[in-house]
């Protein structure tokens, strides 16, 4: 399958799986207003037809690890579009943490790019963008309850997986019918897709945008062990000093909820 094809199949079944959940309450979702219509539509083309549609594009050209890394920068940019629109003014703990997310980031480029790595990222850095207005919109939305749960899930996932499924079969064809195949795409929906995002969105209710994405860049630590394990991928001495830095901004930045 190609790298579109997979995202695009995945936010879309993951739709399907949680639409016998919202479909009881059917009534409620069809009589929403046109602004949140609009706002769910805005969600879904950030976060899965640019955000991860870019990000799995860019794992053509780089390591799992690596796309999973670049991923860190997105704090920084919520934190500003946060104060802009959401009023929500970080502390100077949480604003320290985020230095360290940067600053575990360089480490962990330090030891230079591979050929065809900067077209990667720059794919991915795309996808950033995407994230952050993800990351932004669902808080607004999931703050102020404006939607259920499960809604705010499933919606977005429709707009943003159909659209990215019609970009994607044109560019790539219809996928290989591989076992193997449909096995990691139906994994990646149901549990990484639906159960996660509905995990997401319920905690956006309570922690801001900015502590959210923070905590999400432990994700790379566990990229890096499973990619060790499964795709063979190492880390050098620095890179590991990077991780651990990052894992260090997030204990900052959710310390000072804490406090």
């Amino acid at each position: 399958m190609g790298p579109l094809t997979v995202a695009g199949i995945r936010y879309f079944l993951a739709f399907l799986v949680l639409l016998p959940f919202i479909a009881r309450n059917g009534k409620a979702v069809r009589s929403l207003p046109s602004h949140l219509w609009m706002r769910l539509f805005a969600i879904g083309i950030s976060a899965y037809t640019v955000g991860n549609g870019a990000l799995f594009w860019g794992l053509k050209y780089l390591p799992a690890t690596t796309g999973s890394f670049l991923m860190s920068i997105s704090p920084l940019l919520v934190m500003f579009a946060g104060i802009i629109w959401l009023r929500e003014i970080p502390t100077r703990w949480q604003i320290t943490g985020v230095i360290a997310c940067l600053i575990g980031s360089v480490l962990f480029f330090s030891p230079g790019l591979r050929p065809g790595e900067p077209l990667g990222i720059a794919i991915v850095s795309a996808g950033l963008l995407g994230f952050a207005l993800f990351g932004i919109l669902g808080r607004e939305v999931a703050r102020d309850q404006q939607i259920g749960t499960l809604s705010l899930t499933a919606m977005p996932l429709a707009f943003g997986g159909g659209f990215l499924l019609l970009v994607a079969l044109p560019l790539e064809g219809l996928p290989n019918f591989a076992a193997i195949a449909w096995a990691i795409v139906l994994w990646l929906a149901i549990i990484n897709t639906a159960f996660a995002y509905v995990l997401y969105n319920h905690s956006l209710q309570v922690l801001t945008a900015l502590e959210m994405n923070v905590m999400l860049n432990l994700t790379p630590l566990g990229t890096a062990v499973l990619a060790w394990l499964f795709l063979g991928e190492t880390l050098t001495i620095v890179q590991i000093v990077g991780v651990v830095t990052v894992i260090s901004g997030v204990i900052f930045v959710q310390q000072a909820r804490v406090r």
